[in-house]
């Protein structure tokens, strides 16, 4: 019966459960962004769907947008813009972007010219050119993704190897802290999938910040 049921909501919202599946930590207010390739049938309805989801959830400070598609396919990237504004500009983030060639789009500015909002912006759609322009994804996606710094760091010179551990990213720093957010971010997982398929709604889900 539950089966049932998981399947009947599925169908019903498949962008609300594949949100629910794959990016809860974020909805949830735990972590900075998400990524996911969503699979579509129709790229104006897709397109349209998308609009809804941004209507909800932009007032709770969470944003949709895409960074590659294909016919069927588009990579979603979810996010919290004010939170990733602050990873960006962290010491060490802006060190490993400006080697990647973001100095222009992370550059700070006076406020008045720049605000960290817009540095954001900037600096993803810089990563979306890069991205359509790899088969891989950039090393440096990680810093998007709420990823600490050391370790996207320690990713790039270890060649992905050497980690201390591996859960929703390679750990090269503190491995006790990351060890407990894994934890934290598949208890949220579980907690929304369950509570969705009870009838909670995406944006009753969403925790605004």
């Amino acid at each position: 019966m539950e089966d049932i049921l998981e399947l009947r909501r599925w169908v019903d919202n498949k962008i609300e459960m594949d949100l629910i599946r794959e990016c809860a930590p974020t909805l949830a207010g735990l972590k900075t962004a998400n990524l996911f390739n969503y699979k579509f049938d129709d790229l104006t309805n897709m397109h349209k769907e998308l609009a809804r989801i941004n209507e909800l959830l932009n007032v709770k400070g969470v944003y949709v947008r895409i960074l590659r598609k294909s016919m069927t396919r588009a990579l979603l990237y979810v996010y919290r813009p004010v939170r990733l504004a602050k990873d960006l500009t962290n010491p060490l983030a802006v060190s490993l972007l400006k080697k990647e060639g973001y100095g222009d789009y992370i550059k700070k500015t006076s406020p008045r010219e720049c605000s960290m909002i817009e540095i954001c912006e900037k600096a993803i759609k810089f990563l979306t050119r890069r991205v359509n322009e790899s088969e891989c994804f950039p090393h440096e996606i990680g810093l998007f993704l709420g990823y600490p710094a050391v370790d996207v760091k320690g990713f790039i010179e270890q060649k992905g190897q050497n980690c201390k551990c591996c859960g929703f990213w390679k750990v090269y720093g503190d491995e006790e802290s990351s060890k407990m957010k894994f934890e934290q971010y598949r208890k949220c997982i579980e907690v929304y999938k369950k509570v969705f398929l009870q009838g909670r709604s995406l944006c009753q889900l969403t925790v605004s910040a």
